[in-house]
């Protein structure tokens, strides 16, 4: 499939031509993280499309119940299975550096392999289902989901994930979103695999 970044010389947003909506946006941004991300940058053009992304991952990470570990499983699912190169990059980075995800872990779902952690791979069947399935699960996968523990309640905030991550995952597409220089060492190459 030939994808088109088609707003890819679409100038982000900066500081000095934000509107004051951007502008309050990307500054809390830069106090969060120490910096504004090429796709906050992008997104900001249109101020309530980071306004949600920011309200569903800031919930998804502090609502749902997921461990730091699963979170990042679910977001580098998602992304991978969407082909977002920014968002894989990103959160391998997060999985490495910040979650502390196992690295046979972060680097299986890079690579398209089966997870060998019984419950993370329960969860990464659920996500994958859900992503690829437009929603529907099989019952083999969701008995799997309960039988590792996860609640009916993190199964409706993995529809929030999702959606969280589609929204970044498709500005990417858009955009052709160059990776920051912190997620670079992350970038996987042609054969999905970390460079």
């Amino acid at each position: 499939m030939t994808t088109h970044a088609h707003l890819q010389n679409m100038p982000p947003c900066t500081l000095a031509n934000a509107s004051a909506k951007q502008q309050e946006l990307l500054q809390a941004a830069n106090k969060a993280i120490g910096f504004i991300p090429n796709m906050y940058a992008r997104m900001v053009i249109a101020p309530d499309l980071l306004a949600m992304y920011q309200l569903g991952y800031k919930a998804v990470r502090e609502q749902s119940g997921f461990s730091a570990i699963e979170q990042e499983v679910i977001f580098l699912t998602i992304s991978q299975l969407n082909g977002c190169k920014y968002c894989s990059a990103a959160h391998s980075m997060l999985a490495d550096k910040v979650s502390l995800v196992p690295e046979n872990v972060w680097q299986a779902i890079n690579q398209g392999h089966p997870l060998e952690d019984i419950k993370l791979a329960a969860l990464n069947q659920v996500v994958s289902e859900m992503v690829t399935k437009n929603g529907h699960v099989s019952e083999q996968a969701f008995k799997a989901f309960e039988s590792a523990g996860y609640s009916h309640h993190q199964m409706l905030y993995l529809i929030m994930a999702i959606a969280t991550k589609t929204i970044s995952n498709f500005t990417n597409h858009l955009f052709a979103t160059p990776v920051d220089a912190p997620f670079a060492a992350y970038q996987l190459d042609s054969n999905s695999s970390i460079t």
